[in-house]
């Protein structure tokens, strides 16, 4: 729990456990708490306890819990070393300073901005920034002050989108708001939060899903009312650009009909069975690639290199850069057998996503679920043949499918509508939900029946 393992496998992983080294246990797990009853069921005396707990994902010592909790039910090392060596893991520092994650954070919205959202090699740069200040206000700010922590995602919501409305209304038209206010927030956005509740319905925990599902819900509602709030005030200290973005609209949303009357000349069109009267209609509809919009920027061919958004094979640099620097983020730690494999894993879930979203337009979800079930079967088929551990092997796949999905979805801040972020968020992850157990349920068909319970989504 204070590695942030999916918590829909903590209650079968410790029956499990019990089950190995034969103590009569119960176990009852909450959002936060997990209830642990022992005792003699038959006597009726038994003795409860209450874990509570919360954290972060912490990949690298998530991998370690789990080969220690392997060895237990394996038999290998004793229960008595197991609990020495868990003590040991929970004094032990993060792996990284708080500057280097800052930084960290900095690249990974830096390059998911063109990657997802469209932007240019100028939008990424102030998108990195933001992203900056909002992983340093995060990790020391936040922690240190309850008080600021409650408000926390709300302001840093209203600053990013502020911000990124006054640079696009700069007469040039260098900045694009959509790419930037997106990615600079990927951050705090709760893709990993939605996904785990989605994952406690499907595997019928209803308490905690339910839970989750609200708490993850009503914080998106916030982040799009944060962006809603910091747009509308740029907007209402610069009238100008407010009359300018309703002019757009209007002209974007504009469909030219021509109607008119037409008459015959004379009447040898009788003859074969046309019409000597009638009307015509004339409808045309300018799309907004015609009027240089992409991605919801605007990008017309006059502007220079910088200002356009990034070539086809750009993509094939920033996804492995950025699938890398995701699993550091996370704590994965860098001289790893397992940091390939995650990149491998995470290049291919975009690589089938991208395939997905050629073939089938609009729907986000059916995108997502083809990228995850890819991701699925990757990173159980890692751990079924080489013993990896399937989970923090996937997640940086998983992750990354949440804003390539809402990209496809039409961007973070498209619709400037808190609930439609929240219906966006929750598309793609019931998406990515049903890929991830189809993908499961495939790999753990075949094959000899395991003694310790599944560590995976």
């Amino acid at each position: 729990m204070s590695f942030g393992a999916p918590s829909h496998r903590i209650e079968s992983q410790l029956v499990a456990a019990a089950r190995i080294i034969e103590v009569e246990a119960e176990f009852i797990h909450l959002p936060g708490v997990i209830i642990c009853s022992y005792g003699d069921q038959e006597l009726g005396c038994s003795e409860t306890h209450f874990v509570k707990c919360g954290g972060r994902l912490s990949l690298g010592s998530l991998h370690k819990v789990h080969l220690i909790y392997r060895s237990v039910v394996h038999d290998e090392i004793s229960a008595k070393d197991a609990a020495e060596k868990l003590d040991a893991l929970l004094l032990a520092p993060p792996p990284y300073a708080v500057l280097f994650r800052c930084f960290l954070a900095f690249c990974l919205s830096a390059l998911i901005c063109p990657l997802a959202f469209g932007g240019s090699f100028v939008d990424m740069w102030i998108a990195g920034i933001a992203a900056f200040i909002l992983a340093y206000l995060q990790l020391s700010v936040a922690e240190k002050s309850a008080l600021y922590a409650n408000v926390f995602e709300i302001t840093i919501s209203i600053l990013v989108s502020f911000t990124a409305r006054g640079l696009s209304s700069i007469r040039s038209q260098m900045f694009c708001y959509t790419a930037i206010s997106s990615a600079g927030i990927i951050g705090i956005l709760p893709g990993y939060l939605i996904l785990s509740s989605s994952l406690e319905l499907a595997s019928k925990n209803i308490v905690c899903g339910s839970v989750k599902m609200v708490y993850a819900l009503i914080y998106t509602l916030f982040l799009g009312f944060g962006l809603q709030i910091g747009n509308d005030l740029y907007l209402l200290f610069d009238p100008t650009m407010r009359r300018r973005l309703d002019e757009l609209a209007a002209k974007l949303s504009t469909t030219v009909s021509l109607t008119g009357i037409w008459l015959a000349d004379n009447g040898t069109a009788d003859d074969v069975g046309v019409p000597l009267n009638g009307t015509w209609t004339f409808t045309h509809t300018i799309l907004p690639k015609q009027q240089d919009i992409h991605d919801g920027c605007y990008r017309p061919a006059r502007f220079p290199w910088y200002l356009q958004p990034f070539p086809f094979w750009t993509t094939f640099l920033i996804v492995p850069l950025f699938s890398t620097l995701s699993s550091l983020a996370n704590l994965q730690p860098l001289k790893s057998k397992q940091l390939p494999v995650m990149v491998i894993i995470s290049c291919c879930s975009y690589a089938s996503n991208k395939i997905a979203n050629h073939y089938i337009f609009n729907r986000s979800d059916v995108v997502s679920a083809i990228g995850a079930f890819t991701v699925g079967l990757l990173g159980n088929a890692y751990s079924r043949k080489m013993g990896g551990t399937a989970f923090t092997s996937m997640v940086t796949g998983v992750l990354l499918l949440v804003p390539s999905g809402l990209s496809q979805a039409g961007g973070i801040t498209a619709n400037g509508n808190g609930i439609d972020i929240g219906g966006a968020m929750i598309a793609v992850t019931i998406g990515i939900t049903v890929g991830l157990f189809m993908s499961q349920a495939l790999v753990y068909t075949f094959g000899s029946r395991k003694n310790a319970a599944v560590f995976s989504f």
